[in-house]
């Protein structure tokens, strides 16, 4: 009994040792939830100016996502001058940010909502066309500061060839120093399995490379984003790049699919189309509260894979109140086909009743489902599902 109980100090030691070094090394208390919000680059590029972000928040208010959970406007690259000023700070773009930057925040916030930024840890952006943080961090992050960031996003481009472990610390500490709490999103693109070392770096770490407008590309990005689920948890989490929900490139069907994969493995929700001329089809994915209230579980534990046999995949993960969570998806494109899980696959008691809640059709079933369940997808499609163990 003795021994039982050291070993059970020595865990107890270690939890919290390890919970030490995390608040320690990040200390912002952010990301409790995966991150919700817009963002210019997947839609607009750097074709951007201060218009369009105030406009955009205006949708994202007048939309209703905003109440479902969207808070952040962020602008992604191309929003500052070619070069620093004579001081060594960054500033707006003259021609289209020609109020500030501060002046941009504080419109958003006026909105209610919060306020993102981009930066690169190199000597310059991803586009060439503004200066990149690196050798810069402290300057910039209180620079940030001093306009009311509160989000940042961190790529990766035009490097010093150092590793992305040393880099990105360094604006880690630099945000910490700032004197304002701004969430800090890591686009390291999985080079160095941020994964495994992002948890005490930042609050959300890129896992992919750049997502497309397509079936195979959300299909590749989430594939990989899979392999680390057991390293997301609340205060840092997986990201597979942002959603491609309303560009047009996929159908309605192949959307369902990619916000469902997303919302069940934790992933941010970050719009990235044009939520001033929304349609209707994409805000009725995007707005889909029960979706979004499965990737804001308190719980916060990833789904994952645990079942595949040819085009037929079973994906499933805890939820709080001893819920599953239980996505069935058919990659292919040969027709509709049928796909079974038994209870054991997805974590529940083999003798368990359970009910069933189809969160896309908004329908609970009547009776209670016993050992397992068999269900049509259609291609390219998917179908989600909420269990109660009885």
């Amino acid at each position: 009994m003795e021994k039982k109980q050291a070993l059970q100090c020595v865990v107890l030691l270690v939890c919290i040792s390890a919970s030490w070094i995390r608040v320690e090394s990040l200390g912002n208390g952010l990301g409790l939830t995966p991150q919700m919000g817009w963002n210019s680059w997947n839609h607009f590029g750097c074709n951007i100016n201060e218009k369009l972000i105030r406009q955009t928040a205006d949708a994202l208010v007048s939309s209703g996502l905003a109440n479902v959970g969207y808070k952040y406007i962020n602008i992604d690259d191309c929003w500052a001058n070619y070069n620093r000023d004579k001081w060594g700070n960054l500033r707006g773009n003259d021609a289209t940010f020609p109020s500030g930057i501060k002046a941009l925040a504080d419109y958003v916030h006026s909105k209610g909502l919060k306020f993102g930024i981009y930066s690169s840890a190199g000597t310059r952006t991803c586009s060439g066309r503004m200066p990149g943080s690196l050798g810069y961090e402290k300057q910039d992050a209180k620079t940030f500061a001093s306009w009311g960031v509160d989000y940042l996003k961190y790529d990766n481009c035009n490097t010093d060839g150092s590793a992305e472990k040393q880099r990105f610390p360094i604006m880690t500490q630099a945000l910490r120093a700032s004197g304002r709490n701004i969430f800090y999103s890591m686009c390291e693109w999985g080079y160095q399995e941020p994964a495994k070392w992002g948890a005490e770096v930042g609050n959300s770490w890129r896992t992919t490379t750049d997502i497309k407008d397509t079936w195979s590309s959300m299909l590749f990005n989430i594939d990989i984003n899979d392999a680390y689920a057991k390293y997301a948890r609340p205060g840092g989490w997986n990201d597979p790049d942002m959603l491609e929900v309303g560009n047009g490139g996929m159908a309605y069907n192949e959307y369902v699919a990619h916000f469902s994969l997303w919302a069940i493995s934790k992933a941010p929700l970050i719009i990235g189309c044009d939520v001033i001329n929304l349609n209707k089809e994409a805000h009725s994915i995007l707005a889909n509260k029960e979706v979004i209230a499965i990737n804001q579980d308190s719980l916060g534990v990833q789904a994952n894979k645990v079942k595949k046999y040819g085009d037929m995949e079973v994906w499933a993960g805890p939820l709080s109140g001893g819920r599953k969570v239980v996505l069935l998806l058919n990659r292919g494109n040969q027709g509709t086909k049928v796909i079974t899980f038994n209870w054991v696959d997805v974590g529940i008691p083999p003798n368990s009743a359970a009910t069933l809640r189809d969160v896309w059709l908004h329908y609970t079933y009547k009776k209670t489902i016993r050992h397992k369940l068999t269900v049509r997808v259609a291609p390219h499609s998917c179908r989600l599902f909420v269990l109660q163990p009885l």
